[in-house]
């Protein structure tokens, strides 16, 4: 199995960027399909983005054009680069791992592991 530890989270003013690390440990990413999602308290986990070997990247509509999902496997990270924040991406962000998809990207029951998660601040 693999493990996940997220990076990169911090408090930005509006208009900012930030961009979020995922470690990957343990197996490579290349044997899975990679995701990021973000929760806020009382809230379900929302997607922001996926990246697969087979299909390439998919975002939400809501972060199209500002995020971008990349990978470097010769670190086995993951990243997040977010561009023109604003407040409503406040969240605590979570790295997930899920077996090999041609679809259905933003089901996050579909990844079988996740990080511990990172917090963004977005004030206005």
């Amino acid at each position: 199995q693999v493990q996940l530890v997220e990076s990169g989270g911090e408090s930005v003013q509006a208009g900012g960027s930030l961009r979020l690390s995922c470690a990957a440990s343990g197996r490579s990413l290349s044997q899975y399909t990679m995701a990021w999602f973000r929760q806020v308290p009382g809230k379900e986990r929302e997607f922001v983005a996926a990246l697969s070997w087979r299909t390439g990247t998919t975002y939400a509509d809501s972060v199209k054009g500002r995020f971008t999902i990349s990978a470097d496997n010769a670190k086995n990270t993951v990243y997040l680069q977010m561009n023109s924040l604003k407040p409503e991406d406040t969240a605590v962000y979570y790295c997930g791992a899920g077996g090999l998809m041609s679809g259905s990207y933003s089901v996050w029951k579909r990844y079988n592991y996740w990080g511990q998660g990172t917090q963004v601040t977005v004030s206005p």
